[in-house]
């Protein structure tokens, strides 16, 4: 085990900074502890790893285990949005004001890891959040490694994702089996076939990183997006083509329903170079407008 303390240049939420890089309920490769210490697995540069981060007065402690455990606490404070400025953004509107202030520890995560956040991006193209969580933790329980750690704590009971060949190398069946289409799988098998270059995107600005996801085909501006969030920490990445992004934002907002791509963005161009920021922002305050029509139904591909 290697171990790190650092100290954050201002507040910290660690829960809420940390919380978009997991993937649902259950997922293999991110848990939080009943103490509210967060732990993640990773497939990093120098292989697996699993890290422990606890936030506690004003210090941050973290704990590494396996080939990775170094990379991991070396790029601990990038994680933690030590590279991203909350001061930069200037809210224009009464709500983004009140959340901005009472939220002063989120902070945009940074992971250097582009492929950790390409994938699972891929894997919720057009389907609900249920089926691509499934997918994702089934395809982990089934190809991944177990993550390094102490077997009595959750490590034990985490999952590192394949590399690169491991995805090129799952089977059809296993793609069906875990519900993942044709189109969404093949998109994978070519983003794992250009992990190298996709992974360079990591230290590009975001224009030149998302034109170099895009090149895959089978990835969009709504895949980039979510992706360099991540792994970028993009403060500008707006996520356009959610079905329900722009909706939110417009009642956020406006307080009026049905707003589109267009009218999201016409909203958000005070905060150009911070529109994520201010998505997030509308986001933790968890208004929204009351849901009218029935969730969709989950697309079972698997008794085709």
């Amino acid at each position: 085990m290697a171990t790190r303390t650092w100290a954050p240049p201002g507040p910290l939420d660690l829960g809420r900074t940390l919380g978009v890089l997991g993937r649902g309920p259950g997922d293999p490769a991110y848990r939080v502890a009943p103490d509210g210490a967060v732990w993640r697995a990773s497939r990093t540069p120098e292989g697996a790893g699993t890290v422990r981060i606890a936030a506690r007065g004003g210090e941050v402690r973290a704990e590494a285990w396996g080939p990775g455990a170094e990379w991991l606490l070396e790029t601990l404070p990038a994680l933690l949005g030590a590279g991203d400025d909350p001061a930069a953004f200037t809210p224009r509107h009464r709500l983004l004001h009140e959340a901005h202030r009472r939220h002063p520890g989120l902070r945009l995560a940074r992971t250097g890891l582009v492929l950790e956040s390409l994938i699972p991006s891929i894997l919720e193209q057009k389907v609900t959040s249920d089926e691509a969580y499934r997918a994702w933790r089934l395809l982990l329980q089934r190809h991944g490694d177990p993550a390094p750690g102490p077997a009595d704590g959750p490590a034990g009971r985490m999952r590192v994702m394949p590399d690169a060949r491991g995805w090129a190398l799952v089977p059809s069946w296993e793609w069906h089996r875990a519900g993942v289409d044709g189109k969404r799988s093949a998109t994978v098998v070519r983003a794992a076939r250009a992990a190298a270059r996709l992974e360079e995107a990591a230290a590009m600005d975001d224009e030149r990183a998302a034109a170099r996801l895009r090149a895959v085909p089978g990835i969009g501006p709504w895949t980039a997006a979510e992706t360099l969030q991540r792994s970028n920490g993009a403060a500008d990445a707006v996520t356009v083509g959610d079905l329900h992004l722009p909706k939110t934002v417009g009642y956020a907002l406006t307080g009026a329903r049905g707003t589109d791509d267009a009218g999201m963005l016409e909203l958000l161009a005070p905060y150009a170079g911070q529109r994520h920021r201010a998505c997030r922002l509308v986001l933790v305050t968890g208004v929204r407008p009351e849901r009218r029509a029935p969730r969709f139904s989950v697309n079972d591909i698997r008794h085709l």
